[in-house]
């Protein structure tokens, strides 16, 4: 039995411990938090993001961080924009171990992806990551669902230890290609959010996935990552499951913008952060971005989302084309 560890118990993080755990394999999920992982631990569910779905017997749910040294592997499920802080109260601990980036976006501050966060602080850990289309729900259930692990370095045992009957995993060495896709995949979600809130229809949402693809493309190209990689599950396949449903967390944030409607409860809002840095990259890169540039304005209330769309259907016919 292989132990891996899992840092993070939100929604991502505790159904890829119950998908792992489910596989025969040993499960550490940590959480900051003692409250919640004692509640975890007591109902031997995560009550708060996945109700009614309980834990494999091998999954142990705990806030001491000293199980996690002895595992083979460890994910890190936690957002981007905490990624840095986390490591740098925990960069010691996690010295040697191979290191999974679970997480999706850029560093609003540096514009570095998760990959890039890690390695400032951990040089010599083997660092991965594992992208793709998959809603937490849908994986804890041990619904068929097909994600992508990167690594500069690929390992047949990596993949096989974090494989499952339910989940399968393909490899990739291009770790920037593969960030790029989950990380702009969510600001176009939040455009799609706000069309289909506003009412635009259909039509409009897959003009906006097309054209935002084709901006996912552009924005790779320049950042070093292969524009093949964007074709498969962590470009293509997570746009076209994040952008066509209610339990994407981008979308359900873009149609409730789009409606004033932001009462809500949203946890984890990647592409809202996200929108804001790789706008400014692209500005200062001369890097035609335009669907990202106005999810940006659109979140900083600098413009209605009602003048976004006819911003963007306004500008200059052109060719169909990247």
């Amino acid at each position: 039995m292989r132990t891996v560890g899992v840092v993070g118990a939100g929604a991502f993080g505790t159904a890829l411990a119950i998908s792992i755990a489910n596989q025969n394999n040993g499960v550490i999920l940590w959480g900051r938090s003692q409250a919640q992982m004692k509640e975890i631990k007591h109902l031997n569910e995560n009550s708060r993001f996945l109700p009614n779905i309980k834990f494999p017997n091998k999954l142990i749910p705990t806030s001491d961080f000293e199980p996690l040294l002895s595992c083979e592997i460890v994910l890190l499920a936690i957002p981007t924009q905490s990624l840095r802080q986390f490591l740098g109260v925990y960069k010691t601990k996690l010295e040697n171990l191979p290191l999974v980036a679970c997480c999706k976006g850029a560093e609003l501050a540096t514009g570095d992806l998760p990959t890039e966060i890690i390695q400032r602080y951990l040089p010599r850990n083997n660092i991965m990551v594992l992208t793709g289309p998959g809603f937490a729900q849908e994986l804890a259930q041990g619904k068929p669902t097909a994600m992508t692990l990167g690594s500069t370095v690929p390992t047949a045992d990596f993949q096989k230890i974090l494989s499952s009957k339910t989940l399968r995993l393909y490899q990739s060495t291009d770790l920037i290609g593969l960030q790029i896709g989950g990380a702009l995949k969510n600001v176009i979600a939040i455009a799609c959010g706000i069309a289909m809130g506003a009412g635009l229809g259909e039509s409009a949402r897959a003009a906006l996935m097309t054209r935002g693809f084709a901006e996912m493309i552009r924005f790779a190209k320049v950042r070093g990552g292969n524009q093949n990689t964007l074709m498969g599950l962590s470009g293509l396949g997570d746009l076209s499951l994040t952008c066509s449903s209610k339990k994407s967390r981008n979308f359900s944030f873009g149609y409730a913008l789009s409606q004033g409607d932001l009462n809500k409860n949203f946890d984890t809002v990647e592409g809202s952060e996200t929108s804001h840095i790789i706008a400014k990259f692209g500005d200062d890169f001369d890097i035609e971005m335009p669907i990202t540039q106005m999810v940006s304005k659109v979140i900083k209330q600098e413009i209605s989302s009602v003048q976004a769309m006819e911003h963007l259907l306004a500008r200059p016919l052109r060719e169909d084309e990247s």
